[in-house]
């Protein structure tokens, strides 16, 4: 299908109309809502499981308990199995997340290069599907209560095999999502009401990563069912409940096979001409890098004036050039990722010290999602429109500070908590490892998850958006394996930060990154609040 729209069916916006009319995003089609279900149940299994390995490392089997990691009912005794303690947990968690988001720069480029993104996508729910079995033998109970040397190596390989399928799965899914769009470009058109309105693809992109989005965080919900199994049955339950989700994602995906449209892999990525544009821009400037048009240097026309023939064209030089200050604008997120949440498993060993009455320890975290869920549809029904009607600019560097700025704003609130914590405890600012809790109750947890969630809302909604509309096709799955490596940036800085991940320091462990994320969203604003004002997405027929 052409994605021209210089066509009697998709007639370009003249100048007068671009400022004159009403901008709005163009329908999205079945198929896209399709592949969003594969994202919800892929998540749900995804988080499901990830939400309680934090317990199952850290805690011991409880004494009491039924042996299969559930606490003796009416206590304020937390679900185990390991007992390895918060550093292990942390360290273990970490290692997750860091290969979940480093193993997507090597499954993104795969599938752009080698066999697609929606075989790639098969093959990593393949991976996960043997992943989710291992770790439900690894938690039966008969297993269990041999002791760690039983229970870990098949917890630890199916981590590491989830990990593998996510790296494969996750880069792959958005940009295959948004290819269904296949409209580039603002056209024209007359509503019902004969409102003569654009349609605008980057409305359109929004829509659809904030749909996107809203699935990914329907499915973090799942988290809630597999935090109560593990209090009151077992983790074998919780992760037969994760695995059994995750069989979703094969029956929807050939259901849709043959409707959805799928970007061919290229044979070769452009990423070997974009070193070249990269180098020879880099040597006829001299290395200064921040001459203004760095990029004019390499463009052909200025190259073939001088009797040089290269083998790429104009569009692939702003390509390069606007890819490249999309993947700077990630290198700012790993801070962010720090104040989401906190660092490794802070958060659900915060609510293990306050007093639950009854509620997991990792239960807060739900909030996380269900906010999300409530957002999303505001923001893209009500708020954005509002926005456009108004003609208030609100654009990606905008979107991104707001974000940063909650996040910046809910690390400040997790820190006086941690610090209440410490001073309520019955063993002060060693509440970490006291078999007495805190009187603080653990919904105190609920305006740092709520404020983080929001923050995703503006800050990885954007970060998707600028991945796909920044790159050229055939580097859209690496670029948001860029975007997705930040992610595994944070963790590595997390691990750093893990000797220091203990009582009585744990209120500098949420204070700190939300002081540093502070400083970072002025430099932030200062160096790319320009984005607001660039074009959305460019076409190949600006350059013929």
């Amino acid at each position: 299908m052409s994605t021209s729209t210089e066509t009697d069916d998709y007639p370009a916006p003249t100048e007068e109309e671009k400022t004159s009319l009403r901008r709005v995003p163009a329908s999205l089609p079945l198929v896209s809502f399709s592949l969003c279900i594969v994202e919800f149940a892929e998540r749900a299994s995804y988080y499901g499981a990830k939400n309680i390995f934090s317990n199952f490392i850290q805690f011991p089997l409880p004494k009491g308990g039924n042996g299969a990691g559930a606490p003796p009912r009416g206590t304020q005794e937390t679900a185990g199995a390991l007992g390895m303690g918060l550093q292990a947990s942390s360290g273990l968690v970490l290692l997750f997340s860091f290969l979940a988001y480093v193993l997507p720069i090597l499954g993104g480029w795969w599938a752009d290069v080698y066999v697609g993104r929606y075989k790639a996508i098969c093959v990593g729910v393949a991976i996960c599907g043997i992943a989710h079995i291992i770790q439900i033998i690894g938690a039966i109970p008969s297993v269990l209560q041999k002791g760690p040397a039983h229970a870990a190596p098949p917890f630890i390989i199916g981590l590491l095999l989830l990990a593998l399928g996510a790296g494969i799965f996750k880069p792959n899914i958005a940009p295959t999502i948004l290819d269904q769009n296949r409209q580039k470009k603002q056209y024209t058109k007359v509503l019902k009401t004969g409102e003569k309105v654009i349609v605008d693809p980057e409305l359109t992109t929004t829509r659809t990563m904030l749909i996107f989005y809203a699935f990914v965080n329907i499915g973090a919900f799942y988290m809630l069912p597999t935090a109560y199994v593990e209090k009151y049955v077992g983790f074998w339950l919780s992760w037969v409940l994760a695995g059994a989700i995750y069989f979703l994602l094969p029956v929807v995906l050939a259901l849709v096979y043959k409707k959805t449209y799928k970007q061919p892999p290229s044979g070769s990525s452009d990423l070997t001409k974009a070193m070249k544009i990269v180098s020879t821009a880099l040597r006829r400037n001299k290395y200064r890098v921040w001459k203004k048009d760095f990029f004019n240097a390499a463009k052909s026309s200025v190259l073939a004036a001088e009797g040089i023939q290269v083998d790429w064209n104009e569009k692939l030089v702003d390509d390069v050039r606007r890819t490249l200050v999309a993947t700077e604008v990630f290198f700012y997120f790993p801070i962010w990722i720090l104040n989401d949440g906190g660092i490794g498993s802070v958060s659900t060993n915060q609510g293990a010290s306050m007093t639950t009455n009854g509620a997991p320890n990792d239960l807060l975290t739900n909030f996380n999602a269900l906010t999300i869920i409530v957002t999303i549809p505001l923001l893209s029904h009500v708020v954005y429109p509002a926005l456009a009607r108004n003609r208030i600019p609100f654009g990606p560097a905008s979107r991104i500070v707001f974000g940063f700025i909650l996040a910046t704003i809910s690390s400040v609130i997790a820190a006086v908590v941690q610090w209440r914590v410490y001073e309520t405890s019955p063993c002060g600012y060693q509440a970490s490892t006291c078999d007495g809790v805190s009187p603080l109750s653990i919904w105190w947890q609920i305006p740092n998850m709520v404020l983080g969630a929001l923050s995703e809302c503006f800050c990885n909604v954007t970060a998707y958006e600028l991945a796909y509309s920044r790159a050229p096709p055939s580097m859209r799955g690496l670029v948001t394996a860029i975007f997705l490596f930040t992610h595994a940036l944070s963790s590595a800085i997390g691990e750093i930060l893990i000797p220091a991940t203990k009582d009585p320091w744990l209120i500098w462990i949420w204070a700190a990154p939300g002081i540093a994320l502070a400083v970072q969203t002025v430099v932030f604003w200062w160096r790319f609040g320009h984005l607001n004002d660039e074009e959305f997405m460019t076409d190949e027929k600006d350059y013929q």
